[in-house]
């Protein structure tokens, strides 16, 4: 059986299936409460001795999505409320679900299901309030990786490779057809929609990588920048390659050990900035040390940053 990153081994988020996935968690930060050089305070939010990961806002920022694995068989999907600072099951079935986003119409979330009898990835709705399954997004669209919605019926997907004669592809999916196209070929995991743009980032792999915006207007990919050089330990040489776009679309961020930078979109000329350095200091002492950031997820209305990380033992 073939998980979700068992083939692109710079990632450090899901292991392969012979192996426990590692102890990561989700964590919770105030964007308003961000200091120039710290991070604002931030709160264990799935709070689970297993593998949480995968965070995502509802559209209203009220709630996180996130995937965690806490009986050691199948992923499911949680969600946390904000305000009330609880943790609700949303997912409870025989195979596992990744990678939770909000679709469009506000009512589903979609998923990356994995079949437990076969292994077999496909993108998935669930419904919102209740968690039971909904439909599939795509029949024949496999194996999805990762995945993006950038309108009601395009969504941008990561599709596993099988090594190097057949990298990763980046497909646009069409749900009124049912088909996808592939549209770049040899990318990383971090497939993103850019906010108020219609377009979807990727960066490539291989010697020269880059960070790219792919325009289904124009059918046409355009370079931005270099992504942030570093990384976790292990990951691809050091490779830096989580990235989140800012709740506007005007800046880049991507995370390198505990810190994050950022880059404006729009700026050929410009350079990577340091933004935060989430290192537990007298003025975030109540934070959780941890090691390396990995993923990351704004809030549609900016107050907030959810991002992933080991926790310092």
């Amino acid at each position: 059986m073939r998980s979700i990153l068992s083939i692109v081994a710079i990632a450090a988020v899901l292991a392969p299936v012979q192996q426990a996935p590692p102890a990561t968690e989700v964590f919770l930060m105030s964007l308003s409460e961000a200091g120039a050089h710290e991070g604002g305070a931030w709160i264990n939010i799935s709070n689970s001795p297993g593998y949480d990961n995968q965070p995502s806002f509802l559209p209203d920022s009220s709630a996180v999505l996130f995937s965690s694995n806490r009986d050691g068989k199948q992923t499911d999907i949680y969600r946390y409320d904000i305000a009330g600072k609880l943790v609700k099951q949303l997912t409870s079935t025989v195979d596992s679900e990744y990678s939770p986003n909000v679709t469009p119409d506000g009512k589903t979330f979609s998923v990356i299901r994995q079949a437990a009898a076969d292994g077999t990835q496909l993108l998935v709705r669930y419904d919102l309030a209740t968690g039971a399954h909904h439909s599939i997004v795509f029949e024949n669209v496999k194996p999805v990786g990762y995945h993006a919605w950038m309108s009601p019926t395009q969504v941008a997907m990561f599709i596993l490779g099988s090594g190097q004669a057949a990298p990763a592809t980046l497909q646009i999916g069409d749900t009124k057809t049912g088909a996808a196209e592939v549209v770049a070929t040899g990318i990383g995991r971090s497939v993103l929609a850019r906010p108020g743009a219609g377009t979807v980032s990727y960066i490539t792999t291989g010697a020269d990588r880059i960070v790219r915006e792919y325009d289904p207007k124009t059918r046409t990919s355009r370079d931005l920048f270099g992504p942030l050089p570093g990384g976790a330990p292990g990951a691809g040489a050091g490779l830096s390659q989580d990235a989140v776009w800012a709740q506007d679309g005007s800046e880049f961020w991507m995370a390198s050990g505990t810190q994050i930078a950022s880059r404006t979109a729009n700026d050929p000329s410009g350079s990577w900035k340091h933004k935060f350095n989430l290192i537990v200091t007298p003025g975030n002492a109540a934070s959780p040390a941890i090691r390396v950031i990995t993923r990351m997820a704004i809030s549609p209305n900016g107050r907030w940053l959810a991002f992933v990380a080991e926790p310092e033992k």
